[in-house]
């Protein structure tokens, strides 16, 4: 389905991420997890849509991401923290997003000084 250079390339730059990042076709198919990712329980050949809840999915802005092949960004509560979720289209591979969100696993208000 995707050019395995752009797994590579993938894991080379986001493998060591500290918050999960996935590599995502249109259709929703994770196409490669990041260890973070992995750690929290995804898994390449699944898809996305199917992680928890429907609600967890109504701020999706992987279509607009991708109509638009701009960077798209929401800032969204998860339990007391803030997470901002990023949605990123490949330059040269319309139909892939890398998709991620800071603040998932590290709470960044709250890190010591």
């Amino acid at each position: 389905m995707v050019d395995s250079k752009v797994v590579e390339a993938f894991h080379l730059m986001w493998g060591n991420f500290p918050e999960p990042v996935m590599l995502v076709h249109k259709s929703r198919e994770i196409l490669a997890v990041n260890e973070a990712c992995s750690n929290f329980g995804g898994v390449a050949g699944t898809k996305c849509s199917d992680k928890g809840s429907p609600e967890q999915h109504k701020g999706c802005l992987a279509n607009k991401a991708l109509a638009t092949q701009k960077t798209t960004y929401s800032k969204n509560k998860s339990g007391e923290k803030e997470v901002i979720g990023y949605w990123m289209p490949l330059t040269g591979y319309p139909e892939i997003f890398v998709h991620f969100g800071i603040g998932t696993t590290i709470d960044y208000n709250n890190l010591p000084q």
